[in-house]
């Protein structure tokens, strides 16, 4: 599938989508115009199921594929497992015409699991007879971020270091994790440096902080749950 619509054209079809969604103001089409036009925008329509249909060549270049390739995918397969859920979800809203628009930050996972941050603007296109068509989404790469800041999607984790894990964000202490998880203290002690080691941190507050921030936990959630991804 070609990227039939080019970046000139989806910037004409966010200024119309803007001027009909109940959330729009004339701040909202001359934002969504100015960030189109920045270099380096990737933009894509979706579907009303939040799959992708079109794209922009700097979305291409970006994931290193061809569009065909990236086309009929749900867009949120593009993003870290950790965003996935709250991005869904506002897309839910926009399909459902409850909003007319977002903006979220969000990290993006490419093929070769480098990463990178921005913000997500998702903009409800609605058509001559009132019904939400398409959705159209806008983001840059944010440059002043760091890779090296969020977990690749890869297993870092045994089974029983996840459930250790969960267990100290969780503030589990040391004798309730050996009883819960058939250890002695020693081993639940084991464990813990085992973590602090592959995360590089000194304390257990750093460790649960360093997992949030790299991503590792389903955001959102209580107790704290690690991602499927990242355990063995």
């Amino acid at each position: 599938m070609a990227a039939r619509t080019t970046a000139l054209e989806m910037d004409a079809e966010v200024a119309g989508s803007t001027s009909t969604s109940p959330d729009a103001t004339p701040i909202d089409r001359a934002r969504a115009r100015a960030r189109t036009g920045r270099p380096g925008m990737c933009v894509a329509n979706l579907d009303r199921m939040s799959k992708i249909v079109d794209i922009n060549v700097e979305l291409v270049r970006q994931f290193g594929r061809a569009s065909w390739e990236i086309c009929g995918q749900q867009f949120c397969d593009l993003l870290h497992p950790s965003y996935q859920n709250k991005i869904g979800e506002q897309f839910d809203r926009l399909a459902t015409g409850q909003k007319g628009r977002f903006d979220e930050p969000i990290i993006v996972l490419r093929p070769d699991d480098t990463t990178f941050a921005s913000e997500l603007t998702g903009i409800a296109v609605t058509g001559s007879a009132g019904m939400i068509e398409k959705i159209v989404v806008l983001f840059s790469p944010d440059h002043g971020q760091g890779d090296e800041q969020l977990a690749r999607r890869q297993h870092l984790f045994t089974p029983m270091e996840t459930r250790v894990l969960e267990g100290v964000a969780a503030g589990v202490s040391t004798v309730q994790l050996a009883s819960a998880l058939f250890l002695s203290r020693g081993g639940v002690e084991y464990h813990v440096a085992m973590l602090l080691r592959k995360l590089k941190v000194n304390n257990r507050p750093a460790l649960v902080s360093k997992a949030y921030s790299m991503g590792i936990f389903r955001l959102g959630t209580w107790p704290p749950r690690v991602l499927p991804d990242f355990t063995v």
